[in-house]
């Protein structure tokens, strides 16, 4: 199999491959389990949609008007129908790569064989990802429950050729012509396929998968910035040792030191260079470093658990049983996925919170021990990096507000036949903005702390600190002078943190970080 292909099968799918699609632009094939997973549910469904007696979604309306019959002269118009007034969404467009793994999320659980969608839609599902055709998705249209709703409606519409998508050449575009220029033909949906198209929880998932992926790079990247900051600070690492954090058996706060004591090893700051009133202990921004960031590790242990048996579902109402039975059921609801998006958002304002806590105390004389006010180069004259705090502190507190949990709050909808939803999608979307501050901010505690090592003038930092260093200054990062302009250097380390160089730099002398 080429290694930029994804095949979906009949048992869902893997982080790993919602990456590949939703970011790397990986081809998606149907494998043949799948395709004959998908037309012996379609058999299914068309023997019911014979019968006489009413079955939600195949024969009724939906949501609080699933009381009609539907006659079967009608049952395309239904389907269509849905689509078209579900897609009602509002505000700004969401990112490329979320709608790509919401589309490929929901082919995967189509694949599944539970949801009664014909072989030919889920091939033209494929198709449209392969093409690399773009649906038009709205911020604002998802409670969470009975899925993605809007979002997943937009997608839809460009299933049918209507709506406006995104081209690959990024120019938006009515959907019909781009599906046209593709060879690729618009769906007639059948019984019951409107329904399955737009009732899942793929936008929220998708969304808490890229952002594991981000934020395994991003705890990283905060260990070490913490140890840089602890050897600015002339800390000292034993707290960091192995047997104190066994007798504690956290696994991510035990990574977390191991990390820290790596990025560390061979310093010639830490502990031994004290001022004249030489400190018992470290203040707990920095001591307590792998405890606050081996919680917020833990954290992502439990949510990667969470979003593994979410891609391991099939996600739809009703759905298609082996025993041929078609039945309602409520697992379309978000509550699962949109507690651990709320519960990440709390773990990433934690760790902002305390790298802030340590990059004000570098810039702060009186307990910086023996750095530069601000670390200015003439202080009074030079302001030094005293604004860049100011920055990072507005991110924090923006966190801060980020991590008020959306999936508290519930808002009853469709004539209160819906009257308790997840809030999912609104927990992902915030969630997004959580980790893009928490970059920034570990950004600019990388900024500063670089600079305040290099301020140590005759002490020699430890190698994986000064390979680092070399790093970000040829990344454009400049070191220690007069003030200058410096929203290029936090932009500049902004994407140097972000695109994992700099644990790449640390790993060139510690080897893998964990």
């Amino acid at each position: 199999m080429d290694m930029h292909t994804v095949v979906v099968g009949t048992s869902g799918a893997t982080a790993s491959d919602v990456l590949a699609v939703a970011r790397g632009g990986a081809r998606v094939e149907l494998s043949a389990e799948a395709v004959a997973a998908l037309a012996a549910s379609r058999e299914i469904v068309d023997a019911l949609a014979a019968k006489p007696d009413p079955v939600y979604g195949v024969s009724t309306g939906f949501g609080a008007l699933a009381t009609r019959h539907i006659s079967p002269e009608l049952r395309a118009q239904l389907q269509r129908n849905i689509v078209r007034s579900h897609a009602a969404g509002m505000g700004p467009r969401v990112e490329r790569e979320v709608v790509r793994a919401l589309m490929f999320l929901r082919l995967k659980t189509v694949c599944s064989g539970h949801t009664g969608v014909r072989p030919e839609v889920a091939q033209t599902m494929a198709d449209v990802l392969n093409a690399g055709i773009t649906p038009v998705v709205h911020e604002y249209g998802s409670l969470g429950c009975s899925g993605d709703l809007a979002p997943l409606s937009h997608c839809a519409l460009t299933l049918m050729g209507e709506g406006d998508a995104e081209g690959p050449d990024g120019t938006v575009r009515p959907a019909g012509e781009l599906l046209a220029g593709h060879g690729i033909r618009p769906v007639v949906l059948c019984e019951k396929e409107g329904l399955a198209l737009l009732n899942g929880t793929d936008g929220m998932l998708g969304m808490l998968v890229m952002a594991l992926a981000d934020l395994d790079t991003l705890y990283r990247s905060a260990d070490v910035t913490a140890a840089l900051s602890l050897e600015a600070l002339l800390g000292t690492d034993k707290v960091l040792a192995p047997e104190l954090h066994a007798i504690r058996p956290h696994p991510g706060q035990a990574a977390s030191a191991a990390n820290m004591l790596a990025v560390l090893k061979g310093s010639g700051l830490t502990g031994h260079h004290q001022d004249d009133a030489p400190r018992v202990q470290d203040a707990y921004s920095v001591r307590c470093a792998p405890q606050v960031a081996g919680a917020g590790r833990d954290t992502l242990a439990h949510a990667r658990l969470v979003a593994e048996r979410e891609l391991a579902s099939a996600v739809d109402n009703p759905v298609v049983l082996p025993d041929g039975r078609v039945e309602s059921n409520g697992n379309f609801h978000g509550a699962p996925v949109a507690y651990v998006l709320d519960f990440l958002a709390i773990a990433v304002a934690d760790l902002a919170s305390v790298a802030e806590r340590r990059t004000d105390r570098l810039l702060d004389k009186n307990r910086s021990h023996g750095l530069p006010p601000f670390l200015a180069d003439d202080a009074g004259v030079d302001s030094g990096l005293m604004i860049a705090q100011y920055t990072q502190a507005a991110l924090v507190s923006e966190l801060k507000r980020l991590a008020v949990p959306a999936s508290a709050d519930s808002i009853p909808s469709s004539a209160m036949q819906e009257d308790h939803v997840s809030m999912g999608w609104s927990a992902a979307r915030k969630l997004r903005t959580a980790v893009d501050n928490l970059t920034r901010v570990i950004a600019v505690e990388l900024y500063a702390a670089t600079r305040a090592v290099e301020l140590r003038e005759g002490l020699t930092p430890a190698p994986a600190t000064r390979a680092v260093i070399e790093a970000v200054r040829e990344a454009g990062v400049g070191g220690p002078g007069p003030d200058r302009y410096l929203a290029p250097d936090l932009a500049a380390a902004e994407a140097f943190v972000r695109d994992g160089r700099l644990v790449a730099a640390a790993e060139t002398v510690t080897g893998p970080l964990r």
